[in-house]
């Protein structure tokens, strides 16, 4: 009796675009979820020439937005403000990128959306990181350099040897006056600006990142459904 031929094994089929954009979502909201409760915050996240503060701001004194923070839409009318404290360095704050993208394109002409620095201490780079994009904002290249690292944290986020060679090769490639850069790097006035955004955000209860406030209050999201709903109302 001759043998069955082998069956040859299915090929599973490729997953539709919009499955796939959809676990995509579903996996940013667990990790935001994970790492916003998980979370421990410290400040020995830099190599400064002097100690970290070891407290926060008194939260009397904290201040949600400063003169000096990253405005990144400028509204004609604004309606409402959403604060994100970032780390540069966090996975689930670089997945929620292309998301807080579409929001600032379909809101920013009504909401004003501001970054503030947040670099966690599990992270070797986040603050080296975070004075890199300092120094590139004192030149006019917040954005640019904001989206060099996410674009490039595969490259180098989770590494354990200071990282602040490469970024300052970003720099140039950015086209600074490389000069200025190191001089704003180096600065303690903005290791110290810095500082104040963790500070800030210690005081106001942000535990992990991204961790967003709408008009002062402290949001807890579950969903990209929830998020835009509670821009929707603000925004009207």
């Amino acid at each position: 009796m001759t043998p069955a031929p082998p069956k040859t094994p299915k090929t599973a089929a490729a997953p539709k675009p919009r499955d796939t954009a959809k676990r995509v979502r579903t996996v940013l909201w667990s990790l935001i979820a994970f790492t916003v409760a998980a979370s421990v915050i410290g400040y020995a996240v830099f190599t400064a020439t002097k100690p970290a503060p070891t407290a926060a701001a008194p939260a009397s004194d904290a201040q949600l937005v400063r003169a000096d923070s990253h405005r990144v839409t400028t509204p004609a009318t604004e309606k409402a403000q959403l604060v994100e404290f970032l780390d540069f360095e966090c996975e689930s704050c670089r997945a929620a990128v292309p998301l807080v993208e579409e929001l600032k394109k379909e809101y920013g002409d009504r909401i004003t959306f501001v970054n503030r620095y947040f670099p966690l201490p599990g992270h070797r780079n986040s603050g080296t990181a975070a004075l890199a994009v300092e120094a590139a904002a004192q030149q006019g290249k917040y954005q640019q350099m904001y989206t060099k690292m996410f674009d490039t944290q595969t490259e180098w986020g989770e590494k354990q040897d200071s990282q602040a060679a490469l970024f300052r090769t970003y720099a140039q490639e950015l086209g600074l006056d490389m000069a200025k850069y190191d001089a704003t790097v180096a600065a303690e006035a903005t290791k110290d600006r810095i500082r104040k955004d963790i500070a800030d955000g210690k005081a106001l209860g942000v535990t992990g990142t991204p961790t967003f406030f709408l008009n002062g209050e402290k949001l807890t999201l579950n969903s990209e459904e929830q998020f835009r709903q509670l821009l929707d109302d603000a925004a009207k």
